[in-house]
């Protein structure tokens, strides 16, 4: 059987439909999980899927903050560098880093009072929650959970993702001989923990959902 099609007499060899293109089969999934959330079929949020809630911690002054994986300190935005800005209080200035989703300076405006949680290392204090003078939470970086578009953060969206037992987590990290345990965090199948190591040092675990304790650093 030929390909060919004869105008005129004149043959002429017909062109072979181009290749459709492959996915990946993990693009497929994605997008196949991602669909429904582009028309409004689901709307639920990340911070609802992930079963977690980060620890609160009582904020200090801007002179008492310290090496620590979870320190917290109030005070009013003096200055705004992108996504950076100065919180300041009667006692010091500090300089805080909101990542990402600061770029542009408009997470926060100048004058405004704000508490900040996270991360204080290096002299920075790289903020994971920050809480607004009109009482609105804004979750930063990747105390979030899963990075958006990725297969973990699209089975979280539709309500696919694993299930997460904090408390049970907080008991065995316990149980491994530490305290003080405040949850910082959260990856794709792992939660970040901060807690005090039987030296008194504080240490930032990485723990899984099977239970696995690692130490990440410390303070």
């Amino acid at each position: 059987m030929t390909t060919e099609k004869t105008i005129d007499g004149t043959a002429t060899e017909m062109p072979s439909p181009a290749a459709a293109p492959r996915r990946s089969r993990r693009g497929w999934i994605v997008g196949a999980i991602a669909a429904p959330l582009a028309f409004g079929a689901v709307g639920l949020s990340l911070a609802q899927n992930t079963g977690v809630t980060l620890t609160p911690v009582a904020p200090v002054t801007v002179a008492q903050l310290a090496p620590s994986a979870a320190i917290a300190a109030k005070g009013e935005v003096a200055e705004i560098f992108g996504n950076k800005f100065i919180l300041q209080d009667g006692s010091g200035r500090a300089l805080v880093e909101t990542g990402k989703q600061g770029e542009g300076g408009t997470l926060v405006t100048k004058g405004e009072a704000v508490t900040v949680q996270g991360r204080f290392e290096n002299g920075f204090l790289h903020a994971t929650l920050l809480t607004l003078a009109d009482g609105k939470t804004v979750v930063l970086g990747p105390a979030r959970g899963p990075k958006p578009g990725g297969l973990d953060w699209a089975k979280d969206k539709v309500g696919l993702g694993p299930e997460i037992d904090a408390p049970a987590l907080t008991a065995k990290v316990e149980a491994a001989g530490y305290s003080d345990i405040r949850v910082t965090g959260r990856g794709p199948r792992h939660l970040d923990m901060a807690a005090k190591g039987q030296d008194g040092r504080e240490r930032l675990l990485h723990v899984g959902f099977d239970g696995d304790i690692r130490e990440k650093r410390s303070f």
